[in-house]
């Protein structure tokens, strides 16, 4: 829950800070940072722009995969949005996708402002196998996650609220520190809800002393 001294964060107000290519070349380890990732293709950057109200934040293209590196965005008071590189269809040789998995790999292991993870899935498309390595990593980090279920605008109530329900049990498998809401760029569903979400963590994460992983 927010505290009564906190004020809501305005997200509009986020702008681009740096990209990284590798942990050492990332802003300084201070502060907290919320990172969102997901499959190429899955409206990440749809998501991102959509929650800062700024259609040029993130990248978008009809190439999935574009995003290389991991971009950085300021919100003041010392807290971050971080934007992961897509995984999946990147037209790249399997050297250069490699390297973006280990760089992953030593982010997200390493990043001690890292305060939550949101991964994003395609509704109609959900749980393939990269969400459910990231479902299963942040369980054993034990990591708060938190999936949003995009493109909800390209389906029907019954079939989105399946699909909602179907990652659900799955992550209650793994841990009890996840939750997942359904969420659409195209008419905003869901983006209180996911502001409110992120507010928490951002929240908590300035009360929280970082120690070290």
């Amino acid at each position: 829950m927010l505290s009564d001294k906190s004020p809501a964060i305005d997200f509009r107000k986020a702008n681009f800070v740096s990209s990284a290519a590798r942990l050492e070349q990332c802003p300084p380890d201070s502060g907290c940072e919320v990172a969102f990732a997901g499959r190429s293709n899955a409206g990440k950057s749809s998501a991102i722009n959509c929650l800062t109200a700024n259609k040029k934040l993130a990248r978008t293209s009809k190439t999935p995969g574009r995003t290389q590196l991991i971009n950085f965005f300021d919100l003041g008071n010392n807290c971050r949005l971080v934007d992961l590189p897509g995984y999946g269809y990147a037209k790249v040789p399997q050297s250069v996708k490699q390297e973006w998995q280990r760089n992953l790999d030593d982010y997200l292991n390493n990043r001690r402002c890292l305060r939550g993870l949101v991964l994003v899935m395609d509704s109609r498309h959900p749980l393939k196998d990269f969400d459910q390595m990231m479902i299963h990593w942040a369980g054993e980090a034990r990591l708060p996650l938190h999936v949003i279920l995009t493109k909800v605008d390209k389906l029907k109530r019954g079939p989105a609220l399946e699909a909602e329900h179907k990652v659900s049990q799955f992550m209650q498998t793994v841990s009890d520190n996840m939750s997942c809401q359904l969420f659409s760029a195209h008419n905003k569903t869901g983006l209180s809800a996911l502001q409110k979400h992120l507010e928490s963590w951002l929240d908590v994460a300035e009360e929280v002393e970082i120690q070290p992983k």
